[in-house]
């Protein structure tokens, strides 16, 4: 099973403030489970957020100079 993160977990993850995980959250922009009154995110969608979001870096083309 797959480990439940508290949104402190997935900040510090993320290297943010709490307020980007809850912005993820309430935009549905990540997957979360709610157990009672509590939100959890599953670390798997974490894993898949941070995949989905990185920007692979572009090769610089040189200029030939005729």
């Amino acid at each position: 099973m797959d480990r439940l993160l508290t949104v402190d977990q997935v900040a510090e993850l993320l290297g943010t403030t709490v307020r980007f995980p809850r912005r993820l959250i309430e935009e549905r922009r990540i997957t979360f489970v709610k157990v009672g009154r509590h939100v959890r995110i599953p670390e798997r969608a974490v894993v898949a957020f941070i995949e989905a979001n990185t920007v692979a870096p572009t090769t610089r083309r040189l200029r030939s100079v005729a």
